[in-house]
């Protein structure tokens, strides 16, 4: 799998089956998982000394956890299983 599904893994630990077991079958989901990696390296804003910093810092995090929701209620919606309606 993509290196932001293993990301996702070892930030919600707590879920791993559900993750490798969604992101089998959705693209999307895999996407969604490379794309909060990506997000989490804002190594290049910590180390700035531009003025911008704290601005863009803050940013990224409301990013990051606005992801990490999205993620968790993917994951969460994956999990209902939808009962048949009765049979009339």
């Amino acid at each position: 799998m993509a290196n932001g599904v293993g990301f996702v893994k070892s930030c919600l630990k707590d879920r791993v089956d559900a993750i490798d077991e969604f992101a089998l079958r959705s693209e999307g989901f895999r996407d969604l998982c490379d794309d909060f990696e990506i997000a989490n390296e804002k190594v290049r804003w910590e180390r700035s000394t531009a003025p911008e910093r704290g601005e863009r810092l803050a940013e990224y995090r409301e990013l990051i956890d606005s992801m990490r929701a999205e993620i968790e209620q993917t994951l969460d919606r994956a999990a209902v299983v939808p009962f048949k309606p009765p049979r009339r």
